[in-house]
């Protein structure tokens, strides 16, 4: 895939939480909350100033973060589910 985000925007696959069923219940997806976890994908060259200075980017490929719960855009690739958003719409990086 050759996708390249504009401005300072992120593309981040979302992290699905591990289904755990105690009882036998299992859970309807429409009910699942939405994933609050994810890897970022690509990185924009990051936002201009009011000078035109370029801002860098506060994370990279590959990084794991947490972003808002109804955060970016839902975009669909190859038939992956992916999200677009603003880096402001990260609220931080997962470092283990």
């Amino acid at each position: 895939m050759k996708l390249k985000p504009l401005g300072d925007r992120v593309l981040v696959e979302p992290i699905e939480e591990k289904e755990v069923r105690k009882g036998g219940i299992i859970i309807p997806d429409t009910a699942k909350e939405k994933p609050q976890e994810g890897k970022v994908i690509a990185v924009g060259p990051g936002k201009r100033d009011e000078k035109g200075n370029l801002i860098p980017m506060d994370v990279k490929e590959g990084d794991k973060i947490l972003f808002g719960k109804y955060a970016g855009t839902e975009v669909k690739i190859d038939g992956k589910e992916y999200l677009i958003m603003h880096q402001e719409d990260i609220l931080a990086i997962i470092e283990e």
